[in-house]
């Protein structure tokens, strides 16, 4: 199974490595050699897994990944480091690991665990941790969406509303539940706030294809699928 991985280490002859033989065992492959450089990538592209260093310039691996882990990002991730004590280990799990394997590490051996990674969160993970809307896939979980296979920049309110709308299948999703949803109940709107994020992430939407949010005049919002 070919798999789109981000590989996060500051050794570029390591990384050329590490990426040349993961190309080879068929899988895609997209490389920082920082920690910020990552959480850029990570918001760009939907990743099946990562490969993250601990020792990086500028936003360490652990610092990376308890970011990750606070933002609801469940991207699984796989700690890959020089540091292989005990309480590295431990660290490198509280912090959110999914499995944490101390280098030198042969490629045969990084494979299956990468394999065997994605085949227990198939088994643990839920099945609604993706909504879909015709061409449009949401996942709560990463807070991350795509449309036609596009990674969707959006903010989080943008990313709210779009997750409410797939949810919704075709229904019509009013105004008072958006705002009762998205904002909560004692919130008081601004008379253009909907409209206005609207606005933006039909914009952002069109930009791989047709308008899909339909208006119902007075009422509210529709994904058309």
């Amino acid at each position: 199974m070919s798999l789109h991985i981000l590989l996060v280490e500051d050794d570029r002859q390591l990384q050329r490595q590490l990426v040349a033989q993961l190309i080879q065992f068929g899988h895609e492959v997209q490389a920082a050699d920082d920690g910020r450089k990552a959480l850029v990538l990570l918001g760009q592209h939907a990743f099946d897994i990562v490969i993250l260093d601990w020792m990086l310039p500028h936003l360490d691996g652990i610092e990376l990944l308890r970011q990750l882990r606070e933002s609801g990002m469940n991207v699984p991730v796989l700690m890959l480091t020089a540091l292989g004590q005990i309480p590295d280990k431990l660290e490198g799990f509280e912090a959110g690991a999914d499995d944490y394997v101390v280098k030198p590490v042969d490629a045969l051996e990084l494979n299956a665990r990468l394999h065997a990674l994605l085949r227990a969160r198939r088994v643990t993970e839920q099945p609604t941790d993706t909504v879909s809307a015709g061409d449009i896939l949401v996942s709560p979980s990463r807070v991350l969406a795509w449309r036609g296979g596009q990674a969707l920049n959006l903010s989080r309110t943008e990313f709210n509303l779009l997750l409410e709308l797939a949810r919704a299948d075709g229904q019509v999703v009013t105004r008072a539940m958006l705002i009762e949803r998205i904002w909560g109940h004692d919130f008081v709107p601004t008379t253009n706030i909907i409209d206005s994020h609207v606005k933006h992430l039909r914009a952002k939407l069109i930009q791989h294809g047709d308008d899909p949010i339909g208006t119902v005049r007075g009422i509210g919002y529709q994904l058309r699928a």
